[in-house]
């Protein structure tokens, strides 16, 4: 047994409650100046009605670790809690916001002085420390994190044939071989002349694998789904391009097919299907996987001598499933066609070199300097007749590559049009959208879409950065045909649940269709899908009705039980609940124009719930440990669901709490902070606050959470509470260490699990999205989180007719620092214009202007407001 004494000391006199010890009992309990400082008793009950003081001694078991005593401090406007073991003189617990010290009961030292002595030591939190420092750029935050390349992968969009393509080392992957990889979505292409097993076609530039790794890869402008790699050998330059086109067919906006959303859906990992939808989904899959034509993988290198003597330049063809002994032998090579087949009339590759089909599988082929020698090879999806293989072999590179060309560049020409000064991030946007278009899968020209993430399925929770962004971009169709997903695979009972076991998708689904209506305000959709959004609520209510017990008052009451994400965890979470919330009051929302009545019910049903969450989450606060922040405070904490006392990476319970690579990732990316976003808690609370802290100081390393961060929502709440610098640590080191530096292409994890992970790239451009703009109530908040070197002298940000909750935006803002000024544009032709615009114009060096035109400058945020807005304005910051 262990006796601790210990002193808990108030800024101000007058406090009563009670105390209460879980893993131990009181021993004893009274205020420091005995019955004159007020009552006390050993039941824990306690008056300090002449005194600030209370002194307390604790019984406890073992030595803290396991089952660790908690004490409480019951009190009835700053409630909390903390662990008897971190009671500690040389460093007390201190709670600026509660005015609430816990120390030892031999510290005499009064709050007042407490305080001073650790305001004294200058110390800093991480949060004030980043605030202290320079804003975060790509270029610091790229020193810091880890470089995460990955594979490429190449497709037409809407057609779930697409290819992965890597090079020696690069993902980690496979380090012998440049290789392709056919795939239907989310599943590697398995072939009858494999054993029915995936299929991966390995090939080789240059001499072989060395100790130099000189490879550089690019997308085509930075943005095209069209790769281009560098592989230096020496003399020899290998300069290739791969991507995905058709057969022989003209690939355009017109000819592009796609795949139906039901058979891509089941090439999804995690996939789950009712039997009705299995039973669809068999009937639909003759037709679509033996189509007319193939998709096809085109490759060109051309391999160039940079020495003054002639060098060789050495190819090894492609060969189905190679390894290191290169001794495959299920497969032939005709070096009359340059095919290499698996039977007759199963020609699983052409290739050409020097515009003649390749005569044999290896090659060295001596150059002259300055001249070129080119490989290529034309690789379909899955294995073509000999008669195809003879037409394709015949297709034109350059033009097929122009086609490609035109028809990316069509897709761009349809969404918002934006300009930024950091070429990287303008590209990364551009690429993103493209790569969200690459795997979303649908019949075209209408219909409905299954927006995936990476490997897997489409999930309503974290499909919605991807739907969302869709929108933002002007791309309102496909955002439209994207949700129908969810409403098309509803069960009967009105529950939407698509990938994994997971529980949260019908509140997160609703959300999104909320926010789509916010954009488009499509009232004749809202009334074709209204039954099934009704039907959603109903399961929503029979849900929460469920727990509506008495026995589950603070256990859960009036919540939602249920699992949000990978990890078997059934419980009364807030990310669950916080998706039912503010999927009903968004439906509340969309119906209140057309059916009042409905609207208000379910309003009612919505701030009921809202209620039970922030009720039990308060209480999960004052019960939860605080833990020491790094200027010597200590703040509040929560656990992610009602049954668990404080994060569960501190184990106040004994469990397994390691997933993903990391002990505090149901804490960090499956936590209370979601409260925020889903509007149960507000960004300006004092509770965000501490939820901010603590996650920052026990969860995060440079403010990116660990293993999957994007999970993570606290850099949306950094933007919302006016936080730019913690946002842009976030942003930066977020992106720079999980997306690969070259092609833009997103991973899951940090250690590179799940590519193309569009689920991730959704919510980085989301959170550009918001940098640039956000919508609070009446006011479109423009530019509130860009770094201010974006405005250094001649950069020009330009959005051309953005999608946002008050119709299309643009805005120009270029910077004239050497004539002295910052001009900015702002313009809508939208019947739902924005009462108020603020428009934050930083100067790159701080500096206040001297004279502003065009609005109310604040200069404490740097920003412009327009009030009364008419529709039009030009704001003028003098320097």
């Amino acid at each position: 047994m262990m006796m601790t004494k210990l002193a808990v000391e108030w800024k101000n006199k007058g406090i009563q409650g009670r105390v209460d010890v879980s893993g131990g009992t009181i021993n004893s309990l009274q205020p420091a100046n005995g019955a004159e400082g007020g009552t006390a008793s050993i039941d824990g009950v306690f008056n300090l009605s002449a005194s600030s003081r209370l002194l307390l001694t604790v019984e406890s078991d073992g030595d803290g670790q396991s089952a660790p005593a908690i004490v409480m401090l019951d009190t009835e406007a700053n409630p909390f809690s903390f662990f008897l073991r971190d009671v500690n003189k040389q460093y007390p617990i201190y709670i600026p916001a509660y005015e609430a010290i816990v120390t030892t009961a031999d510290d005499s030292r009064t709050y007042g002085e407490i305080e001073q002595s650790i305001r004294e030591s200058g110390l800093l939190s991480n949060l004030q420390q980043i605030e202290s420092e320079a804003e975060e750029g790509y270029e610091d935050a790229a020193r810091h994190t880890r470089d995460n390349p990955g594979q490429t992968w190449l497709g037409l969009s809407r057609d779930m044939r697409i290819f992965g393509v890597g090079f020696r080392g690069i993902g980690g992957e496979e380090r012998l071989w440049d290789w392709v990889q056919p795939r239907f979505h989310g599943m590697e292409t398995t072939l009858p002349e494999n054993d029915d097993q995936p299929v991966r076609y390995r090939y080789l530039l240059g001499r072989g694998i060395g100790c130099v790794d000189d490879i550089k890869r690019r997308l085509e402008e930075g943005i095209l789904p069209i790769l281009h790699t560098t592989i230096t050998d020496d003399d020899i330059l290998y300069q290739g391009t791969s991507f995905v086109s058709y057969e022989h067919s003209k690939l355009s906006r017109q000819s592009l097919r796609g795949t139906h959303y039901l058979v891509a859906d089941g090439y999804g990992h995690g996939h789950m299907l009712t039997p009705e939808q299995e039973e669809q989904r068999t009937g639909l899959l003759p037709e679509e996987l033996e189509q007319a034509e193939e998709t096809v993988l085109y490759f060109r290198c051309e391999a160039t001598n940079t020495a003054k003597v002639p060098r060789y330049a050495w190819f090894k063809n492609v060969v189905p499933n190679a390894y290191v002994m290169n001794n495959t032998t299920n497969y032939s090579f005709d070096g009359q066609e340059g095919f290499v087949s698996f039977s007759e009339d199963r020609v699983c590759t052409v290739s050409k070199l020097n515009g003649k089909p390749l005569a044999q599988e290896e090659t060295a082929i001596l150059i002259k300097p300055g001249e070129s020698a080119v490989f290529e090879f034309y690789l379909p999806h899955r294995p073509i007749s000999r008669e195809r293989a003879k037409r394709l072999i015949s297709q034109s590179f350059g033009e097929r590559l122009q086609e490609c060309r035109d028809f990316w560049h069509e897709k761009l020409s349809r969404a918002t049009q934006i300009r930024l000064p950091e070429p990287r991030v303008e590209e990364m946007m551009k690429a993103g959208l493209l790569h969200l278009e690459l795997v979303a899968y649908g019949l075209e020209q209408e219909g409905t879409i299954v927006p995936t993430i990476g490997v897997y399925t489409a999930i309503g929770s974290e499909s919605s950065p991807i739907v969302q962004f869709m929108d933002s971009m002007g791309q309102a169709e496909t955002a439209k045909r994207s949700l129908m997903f969810f409403l098309d695979k509803q069960h009967e009972d009105g529950f939407i649940q698509n990938f994994g076991g997971y529980m949260l998708e019908t509140g997160a689904a609703l959300w999104s269709i909320g926010e789509h209506y916010r954009y488009t305000r499509d009232e004749q959709w809202i009334a074709e899908i209204k039954p099934k959004l009704l039907k959603a609520y109903t399961y929503i209510v029979a849900w929460r009705e469920r727990n509506l017990k008495e026995e589950l008052r603070g256990k859960g009451y009036g919540m939602l039980e249920g699992k949000t994400a990978d990890p078997e965890d059934p419980f009364h979470s807030f990310m669950l609940n916080g998706y039912a919330y503010i999927g009903l009051s968004r439906l509340a929302e969309l119906l209140e124009a057309t059916d009042p009545q409905a609207s208000a019910s379910i309003r009612e049903t919505a701030e009921a719930l809202k209620l039970d969450i922030r009720t039990q989450f308060l209480s999960s606060i004052a019960r939860s440990p605080v833990v020491p922040l790094g200027d010597g405070s200590w703040v509040p904490t929560a656990p992610p669901w009602v049954e668990h006392r404080g994060p569960l990476s501190l184990y106040a319970e004994s469990a397994r709490w390691l997933t993903h690579g990391s002990f505090v990732a149901r804490d960090s990316l499956l936590g209370p902070l979601y409260l925020a976003l889903q509007e149960v808690i507000q960004p300006g609370d004092r509770e965000t606050g501490f939820l901010l802290n603590f996650h920052n100081e026990l969860m995060c390393t440079r403010n990116v959470a660990f293993s999957q961060p994007y999970y993570s929502i606290h850099p949306w709440v950094h933007l919302k509470r006016g936080e730019v610098k913690p946002f842009l640590k976030a942003y930066y080191n977020g992106f720079s260490g999980l997306a690969d530096r070259e092609t833009h292409s997103f991973w899951e994890h940090f250690f590179q699990a799940s590519p193309h992970k569009t689920h991730e790239e959704g919510w980085f451009l989301m959170q550009t999205r918001w940098m640039l703009y956000m919508e609070e109530g009446i006011l479109l908040k423009l530019l509130p989180g860009i770094p201010r070197k974006w405005l250094e002298h001649g950069k020009v940000i330009e959005l051309s007719n953005a999608a946002s909750y008050f119709g299309p935006i643009s805005l120009r803002v270029e910077s004239r620092l050497e004539q002295g000024e910052i001009v900015a544009t702002v313009g809508t032709d939208s019947d739902r214009r924005p009462a108020s615009v603020t428009v934050r114009l930083p100067h790159p060096k701080g500096r206040i202007p001297v004279n502003v035109s065009g609005g109310i400058y604040a200069p404490q945020e740097e920003t412009v407001r327009i009030d009364n807005f008419t529709g039009s304005a030009q704001i003028r910051l003098q320097f």
